[in-house]
């Protein structure tokens, strides 16, 4: 089994170094995301306020925020944040340096609650992620939203296919490497830098949670919040939920 570490320690260390360059043009992200919304018909309807749990350096914060959202952009690392706020500048948009689970505790009101990219299997286990969804409902005033995505892996990949090239350019090539377990997935980033006349390797792996899209659908209605839209597309699943008027609890 490989050993890993922390998820925290993971982007501090390794990832948040290239993760603006991993996920490609910016602007292009942002505004596959700002199409979303508005084919979802996302807008603010009440009070405006929306979470952004896990906002990396911004490919969610950023639409929200021109389309009116009052957006509170939370992530556990500061590199990413700095960049976030560069590329928010002017936008409605407050950045906090946190723990998507000490958020998820507090006395907030959203309309609008966004959870994307690998955020949500970053937790410790399927039972800590039930507790954060029942948060999550918690927070979200009536008739509110939640837009999760994740990845399914339902599906153990085996052999070669368990070694996705993700992408690479003249002086970096990142390959990330799978090992399934019952619950969890071991992640390896493997990330070769051009260094002048050779090349450099840097290599990380961390465990996240092993999600299922039945889980996770499973853990929406059981806190009171009704799938409205769910797809597939490049490998991540994408759900929007809204929160029914009286939800348990």
């Amino acid at each position: 089994m490989n050993s890993h570490v922390s998820v925290r320690e993971h982007y501090d260390n390794h990832l948040a170094n290239f993760y603006s360059w991993m996920t490609g043009d910016f602007r292009e992200a942002a505004a596959r995301f700002k199409m979303f919304l508005t084919e979802q018909s996302i807008i603010p309807r009440h009070n405006k306020i929306a979470v952004d749990l896990g906002a990396g350096h911004g490919i969610q914060t950023v639409p929200l925020a021109e389309l009116g959202f009052d957006v509170m952009a939370v992530d556990f690392n500061q590199q990413l944040l700095d960049e976030l706020q560069a590329n928010a500048n002017g936008l409605s948009v407050t950045v906090r340096h946190a723990d998507v689970r000490k958020v998820a505790h507090e006395d907030l009101t959203p309309e609008l609650i966004v959870c994307c990219g690998d955020t949500f299997s970053h937790l410790e286990s399927k039972a800590e992620l039930e507790t954060f969804v029942a948060d999550l409902s918690r927070m979200l005033i009536p008739e509110g939203k939640i837009i999760l995505s994740f990845r399914d892996h339902a599906n153990a990949l085996t052999g070669s296919n368990r070694i996705i090239p993700v992408r690479s350019t003249e002086d970096r090539i990142l390959t990330c490497i799978l090992d399934y377990e019952t619950d969890f997935v071991n992640v390896t980033d493997l990330l070769y830098e051009r260094n002048q006349d050779r090349w450099e390797m840097k290599v990380s792996t961390y465990r996240k949670i092993r999600l299922r899209t039945e889980d996770v659908l499973g853990m929406l209605e059981r806190n009171g919040l009704t799938v409205e839209f769910q797809e597939v597309k490049g490998g991540m699943v994408m759900v929007a939920a809204g929160k029914e008027t009286h939800s348990p609890g």
